[in-house]
């Protein structure tokens, strides 16, 4: 177990070191299934079988991500439509 979690921290770390160059939408979807796959990883431990709790994990985690990223950039328009909206009066 313990050498399950260091692996993790490492491809975590090494995951995250990778998003210097990628979009936020990218970004939040990869965070989203890094932290996705921790958690699943543990649950699924604690029922006996890690790698599916992983996997599904992650795909839960990659969708959730994606859904924040996607929400987050309609905030950014609505927030630009209502600015520019002002500066025309």
């Amino acid at each position: 177990m313990k050498k399950l979690a260091t692996v993790l921290v490492l491809v975590i770390s090494l995951a995250f070191a990778g998003c210097a160059g990628m979009t936020d939408t990218q970004q939040r979807t990869l965070s989203g299934a890094a932290v996705g796959t921790v958690a699943g990883t543990a649950i699924g431990a604690m029922s006996g079988n890690a790698g599916w709790g992983a996997a599904i994990g992650a795909a839960a985690g990659a969708g959730g991500g994606y859904l924040y990223d996607r929400n987050q950039k309609a905030k950014e328009d609505a927030y630009r439509q209502g600015y520019e909206q002002g500066k025309q009066k």
